[in-house]
C-alpha cells in the first residue's frame, strides 16, 4: 500500500537532517534569506547552490511558501479560496474537469494552495486557475509530443509535462478528455 503525499512528506522531514545535513527549519531559513520568492526559484537555488535533490528542494519550497495543504490548515477550503473573487467565474471549468477526470476511474483529489493535484499511484494532472480568465490543466504525459492545444509545460509547473489552457467549459472537449485518460492511465501503480 502506497503512502499518502502527507505521509511521504512527514517521512522526508524526519530524514531531512540525516540526508541533507540540516533540519527543515534550517532549510526554510536559508530559502527565506536567499530572496527567492517563487517556488521554482527556491527549488533551483537549493539544487544549484546546496546540491539538494529535487524531492527535498520541492518540499522545502512548499514549506517555505506555505503552499502545501498541510501548511494551510485543515479548516481552510483551498478550492473555494482558489475560485474566490475575480476567479469565481472559473469554478464551472474546475467542476467539469473534476467530473471528466473522475470518469477515468479511481483517483485522489488533493487541493494545494494554488492548484489541485489529481493522483493515482502518482500525480497525473493539476488544475490551476492561472488568470482571471483561464484555468490551466497540467498533464503528466512524458514522451507525448506537444502539439496544438497540448503545449509543453515550460515554466508553468515542473511537476507536469504538458499544459492545456481552458477559458470555458466547452474547451473540455474530446481531446482534453482523451489526454486526461492517457495521463490517468500512465499514473497507475508500476
Amino acid at each position: 500500500m502506497s503512502k499518502s503525499p502527507e505521509e511521504m512528506a512527514n517521512t522526508m522531514i524526519a530524514n531531512m537532517k540525516e540526508k541533507t545535513g540540516k533540519t527543515l527549519e534550517q532549510w526554510i531559513a536559508i530559502a527565506k534569506k536567499s530572496g527567492a520568492a517563487r517556488h521554482g526559484e527556491i527549488v533551483k537555488m537549493l539544487k544549484a547552490e546546496h546540491g539538494m535533490t529535487h524531492g527535498f528542494a520541492n518540499l522545502v519550497a512548499h514549506k517555505t511558501l506555505k503552499s502545501d495543504a498541510g501548511s494551510v490548515g485543515e479548516t481552510t477550503d483551498l478550492v473555494a479560496a482558489q475560485y474566490a473573487g475575480p476567479k469565481a467565474g472559473l469554478k464551472p471549468i474546475y467542476d467539469a474537469l473534476i467530473k471528466a477526470a473522475r470518469s477515468c476511474g479511481a483517483m485522489d483529489v488533493a487541493p494545494k494552495k494554488a492548484y489541485v493535484s489529481l493522483r493515482r499511484a502518482k500525480q497525473f494532472a493539476i488544475i490551476q486557475p492561472s488568470t482571471k480568465t483561464r484555468v490551466d490543466l497540467g498533464l503528466n504525459m512524458p514522451g507525448e509530443p506537444a502539439k496544438g492545444r497540448l503545449e509543453a509545460s515550460g515554466s508553468f509547473n515542473a511537476m507536469v509535462s504538458h499544459r492545456v489552457r481552458l477559458e470555458n467549459v466547452a474547451d473540455i472537449d474530446k481531446d482534453v478528455k482523451a489526454w486526461l485518460k492517457k495521463a490517468w492511465s500512465n499514473s497507475g501503480a508500476s
